[in-house]
């Protein structure tokens, strides 16, 4: 589409407006008013943030996990005041399931930046609803990957991990029967090169210190564990439908390639850019069209070095565990997820050393007997007996 092309705006609705891709999102949309209208804004707890956002967006409806509708009302009245803007009153949801009404509200696109397997209802209730998937929630899809795949329609979702985004923006340079393999490339975290021994005595500061990567603090601590690239193998695999055993990680400490597809006649099509999120959200909002100047681009006038190693997988055995947990498929993966939360909440309650993380959520996907995914109850099920069964390795509480 030609820069200057006439464009019918789209409605967007953002489940998790007051963190990182919600914020990210919003700076788009503010940025583009002739593609973009914000519909819905959903948020956890951050009622000042929340109303702030709502009265500068003017969306008909605002909901929030936590807090009183009278809090939040009351909050939008007193920005509403103070940017004199008169007689703006929308709708207020508060409670559970605040995400889901948001999602199910009929916007053309739906932005889903929850963390956690909490985004499995909206995830559903957006594509019940016919609205674009912008997904940015793995959890969601790793977690209910059956329930999720039968309810999207060809083409509902679109990817916003910059991985995803950038194999599905390969993907478009051949034929599927042409695919030999993915390579999702991992920064490595703040721990790379590091040996498992080392490991063992690092701090929450440090695992949260990523070195290219701004994000919050239990995606920062899968970043530093490769838990979250483990995650990451699964979703490509569900996404995309291709086999585990054609899906490859490779380390690329720069992160300015986000992720490569590998096809049959040897070539490789990567896709780069900077490090930000803004180009796979503005992607995920307005697909399968490009959102001119939506993030930084590289600078090629400029040298630099683009550097790839081997993971290590004895140093960090999360993705090789992911692989097993999303070949059995089921419930494990929801299990694999949801003992994982459990453990990096120990980890930064100082409760357990870091290598314990993985290694506890090991033994608990090991003790786990399995099963089917029907129905969402059953990968609550799962989510709650791993959560118990990880609390309890770790005698906590």
């Amino acid at each position: 589409m030609r820069d200057n092309a006439p464009v019918t705006p789209r409605s967007v609705a953002l489940l998790g407006s007051t963190g990182s891709i919600g914020t990210q999102g919003l700076d788009v949309i503010a940025r583009n008013p002739q593609r973009f209208t914000v519909a819905a804004l959903a948020a956890g707890g951050n009622l000042d943030l929340l109303a702030e956002q709502a009265v500068r967006f003017r969306p008909g409806l605002v909901a929030a996990a936590r807090g009183t509708r009278e809090e939040l009302a009351e909050a939008i009245r007193g920005y509403a005041d103070r940017a004199g803007v008169s007689a703006y009153a929308p709708d207020i949801v508060v409670g559970e399931d605040a995400a889901t009404r948001v999602a199910e509200c009929g916007a053309d696109v739906v932005l889903n930046g929850i963390t956690g397997s909490i985004g499995l209802r909206p995830t559903l209730a957006a594509l019940a609803a016919g609205s674009t998937l912008a997904l940015a929630n793995k959890e969601s899809l790793i977690v209910g990957g059956p329930l999720v795949k039968a309810a999207a329609a060809p083409g509902q979702i679109v990817p916003v991990d910059s991985e995803h985004s950038a194999l599905a923006q390969c993907l478009r340079g051949g034929r599927a029967e042409e695919v030999r393999r993915l390579v999702l490339t991992a920064s490595g975290g703040p721990f790379r090169g590091r040996s498992r021994e080392s490991l063992r005595g690092v701090t929450p500061q440090e695992a949260l210190a990523h070195p290219t990567w701004d994000m919050g603090r239990v995606v920062t601590t899968n970043s530093a564990t490769l838990v979250n690239k483990g995650l990451e193998v699964i979703e490509a695999h569900l996404l995309f439908d291709i086999p585990f055993e054609r899906i490859d990680v490779v380390v690329h400490p720069q992160s300015i390639v986000h992720s490569m597809v590998e096809f049959t006649d040897g070539s490789t099509l990567a896709q780069a850019s900077p490090p930000s999120m803004l180009i796979p959200i503005a992607l995920g909002m307005s697909w399968p069209d490009r959102v001119p100047d939506a993030g930084p681009s590289c600078d090629w006038s400029q040298a630099s070095t683009w550097e790839f190693f081997p993971l290590d997988d004895e140093a960090f055995p999360a993705v090789r565990l992911a692989r097993q947990v999303g070949a059995a498929g089921g419930t494990y993966p929801a299990v694999y997820n949801a003992a994982n939360e459990v453990c990096v909440d120990a980890f930064h309650d100082g409760a357990i050393a870091f290598t314990e993380i993985v290694d506890t959520v090991d033994r608990v996907v090991a003790e786990h007997e399995g099963g089917a995914v029907d129905s969402v109850d059953q990968v609550l099920a799962a989510d709650a007996w791993a959560r118990a069964r990880a609390a309890a390795v770790l005698q906590l509480g």
